[in-house]
């Protein structure tokens, strides 16, 4: 298994994106969670990445009760955990990076994880009336009191990057990044280059389309999330699957599940990026794995851009009220 660097730390550079071990995308169990945990044990796989939201800390409460099953094994994973992401009183997104809320939401984390310190903690979002050099000093101050052991940010712009990193050196930046989200190479895989920053990416198969088998029709009509989503409205949805269908192929000619091309495309975008998929299941952990240890040709990085060049996917990758946070930043 190939590796990177996180804030000191070698870990895999493929990881576990542990909203699946929620239901978010569909029903799961916490036996099928542990599996693909046991799975990831056995091929190296070291850095799991949750948040206390997932799940309402249901993610976070899987994750604890496989440690706990498991002796030993808190030494051998890179657990990164998130806050900062509430709810006012008519259940509308805040987001707050206050120093005490943050550190009572890490409390919270370490005891559904059973552990004393998480590897990583990041900032969910970035509350934008606080200077970001502020909430870089609140991270820092709880990896002084031993809580976690470096600090990291999620969905924020590179100029955000820089202005926290002056005050505190910043792990990792967590950000959507995959063939149909190219966003980060508008500056931030730059930055975090420049930083020593990891750049941990999520959705790196979108969404399951970049898979052989994307969500069907009939279960985006029930999921809140992706029920308003750009992509899988339609009729994008549909121009998205079409334009794909090239993309399976060469997968299919490479010997590749579409999965592990999509995979393997992300990690050799720099050696400092970090891919985090989510799965509920062994098999297509499996194949996620694959795409972690192929290694592309400058030839085969090429074909791909040709068949899905950058701006080839119909639809936003948020719907507006799911744009409450991230930065945008072109």
């Amino acid at each position: 298994m190939k590796t990177r660097m996180i804030g000191g730390a070698e870990v895999s550079a493929l990881g576990i994106g542990a909203m699946s071990f929620s239901d978010f995308y569909g029903e799961t169990c916490e036996a099928d969670s542990h599996a693909v945990l046991d799975r990831a044990r056995e091929v190296g796989v070291t850095h799991i990445d949750t948040s206390n939201i997932y799940g309402a800390g249901r993610s976070e409460t899987v994750i604890g009760t496989w440690l706990a099953a498991n002796s030993g094994a808190r030494d051998t994973v890179h657990i990164a955990t998130k806050a900062g992401i509430s709810s006012d009183a008519h259940g509308n997104r805040v987001i707050d990076n206050a120093p005490d809320y943050m550190e009572a939401q890490l409390d919270a984390s370490l005891r559904r994880l059973g552990t004393d310190h998480v590897d990583l903690f990041y900032a969910h979002r970035h509350q934008a009336d606080l200077p970001p050099e502020e909430v870089a000093g609140t991270l820092g101050r709880l990896v002084e009191k031993g809580k976690c052991r470096a600090i990291g940010f999620s969905e924020i712009a590179p100029s955000t990057l820089r202005r926290a990193a002056s005050e505190h050196p910043v792990g990792a930046v967590q950000s959507e990044y995959s063939l149909q989200t190219r966003a980060p190479e508008l500056g931030l895989i730059q930055t975090c280059a420049e930083l020593g920053t990891a750049l941990v990416a999520f959705s790196p198969v979108g969404r399951s389309l970049l898979t052989d088998s994307p969500i069907p029709r009939a279960r985006i009509e029930t999921n809140p999330f992706l029920s308003v989503n750009p992509r899988f409205t339609l009729p994008n949805h549909d121009f998205n699957l079409a334009a794909l269908a090239p993309f399976r192929a060469l997968a299919a000619q490479m010997g590749l599940s579409t999965a592990a091309l999509a995979i393997a495309w992300g990690l050799h975008k720099g050696d400092h990026v970090v891919s985090i998929p989510g799965t509920r299941s062994v098999g297509h952990f499996d194949e996620l794995v694959a795409g972690a240890n192929t290694d592309l040709t400058p030839q085969d990085m090429a074909r791909i851009e040709q068949i899905l060049p950058v701006g080839w996917c119909h639809g936003d990758r948020y719907a507006s009220n799911q744009w409450v946070g991230p930065q945008n930043y072109c």
